[in-house]
C-alpha cells in the first residue's frame, strides 16, 4: 500500500524537507506524506528508534529519508542537526516545526519550571530551527516554513503554558513572513484541534476519560481529526499552490472554537467523513473501545 495523498505525485521530487517531531503522530504522517511525493525527508527527535522505524517505513514504501537525532530545546544541537543535513543532502527546501508537547494542568498548579520548559518545547526550539535553516540555507536559496500551534483561539483552559507558547509561536510566524519575504522565504503555520494522534497517549491516565468522552461532543464535526487531515495542509502550505501565502494559518479543528453553548446547541453531525489517507496510521489507545470497556 501507498500514502493516499490528494496531492499529484512527484511536486516535491528533488527538494529536501525537515520535519521536526518526525517520530510519531502528526510528523510521521507528514514525513510519508511528503516523502510519497516525492522530497527527501529528514525526520529529527529525540528518540533514536523512532526516528530509525519512520526512516525505515519510508524507505520501504520506495521514499527518500533520512534521520536525525536532535533535541530542539539545545541550540547547538540544532545546529548540528541542521549542518548535518546540509552535509547529508546538500540543500533545504522546507521546514515542518513540528515538534513540541504538553500536560493538561490548571495555570495555578503550574510550576516556573515546568511553564518554562513547555514554552522552551513549543516556542523558542521553534524558533531556533526557523533561524538556523533561514541562516544557513533559505535566506539565500528560498524556501518554506511550516509552524505548527494549535486550536489556542479564545484561550486554552488547563493548558495555558502551551497556549502562551503557541501564541507566541502564532506572531512569530507573522513576523517572520514579513522580514523573510524578500529572500523568497514563506512562513505559515497550522492549528490542529482535537486530532486522533499517538500524542493523545502521552496523557496522564486521569486525563483519558476527558479525552474520550468530554473532547468530541463539544466540536460541531462530532468527531477528532486525523493525522492525514494535518499533514493535508501542511502539505499544501508547502506546495508551490500556496506561493503567494505567507504568514497565514489554516486551522483543522472541525469548527471548535467557532461553537457557544449560549448561542448554539451543537447537534449530531451528518455527511462529513475523515480523511485517512496514511495507509500505517493506527489510532490511540485512548481513544480505542477496547480501553472504554
Amino acid at each position: 500500500m501507498q500514502y493516499g495523498s490528494v496531492f499529484q505525485k512527484g511536486i516535491f521530487e528533488g527538494q529536501v524537507v525537515i520535519v521536526t517531531g518526525g517520530g510519531s503522530g502528526i510528523g510521521r504522517c507528514t514525513a510519508h506524506e511528503l516523502a510519497y511525493l516525492g522530497a527527501t525527508v529528514a525526520v529529527v527527535g529525540r528518540n533514536a528508534e523512532k526516528l530509525e522505524v519512520v526512516r525505515r517505513e519510508i524507505t520501504d514504501d520506495g521514499g527518500r529519508a533520512s534521520a536525525h537525532i536532535c533535541d530542539i530545546r539545545d541550540e547547538a544541537a540544532v545546529i548540528a542537526a541542521v549542518d548535518s543535513i546540509l552535509q547529508q543532502h546538500g540543500r533545504i527546501d522546507g521546514l515542518v516545526n513540528n515538534a513540541g508537547g504538553q500536560y493538561r494542568a490548571e495555570l495555578r498548579s503550574i510550576s516556573t519550571k515546568g511553564f518554562e520548559a513547555v514554552v522552551r518545547n513549543n516556542l523558542t526550539g521553534g524558533f531556533i530551527f526557523m533561524r538556523e535553516v533561514y541562516n544557513r540555507w533559505m535566506e539565500a536559496n528560498g524556501g518554506a516554513i511550516v509552524n505548527m500551534i494549535a486550536d489556542i483561539w479564545n484561550g486554552w483552559p488547563n493548558f495555558a503554558h502551551s497556549a502562551a507558547a503557541r501564541g507566541g509561536m502564532h506572531t512569530l510566524t507573522e513576523s517572520a513572513s514579513c522580514e523573510w519575504a524578500s529572500a523568497g522565504v514563506r512562513v505559515n503555520s497550522v492549528a490542529p484541534g482535537a486530532i486522533a494522534s499517538s500524542g493523545l497517549d502521552t496523557y496522564e491516565p486521569k486525563d483519558r476519560e476527558f479525552l474520550r468522552n468530554e473532547v468530541a461532543p463539544e466540536i460541531p464535526m462530532q468527531r477528532f481529526g486525523t493525522e492525514a487531515e494535518v499533514s493535508a495542509a501542511i502539505v499544501y502550505l508547502l506546495s508551490p499552490a500556496a506561493s503567494f501565502i505567507t504568514g497565514s494559518c489554516i486551522r483543522i479543528d472541525g469548527g471548535a472554537p467557532n461553537a457557544r453553548r449560549l448561542w448554539w446547541k451543537l447537534k449530531p453531525a451528518q455527511h462529513n467523513e475523515p480523511f485517512n489517507g496514511f495507509h500505517r496510521a493506527t489510532a490511540p489507545d485512548v481513544l480505542s473501545v477496547s480501553t472504554q470497556r
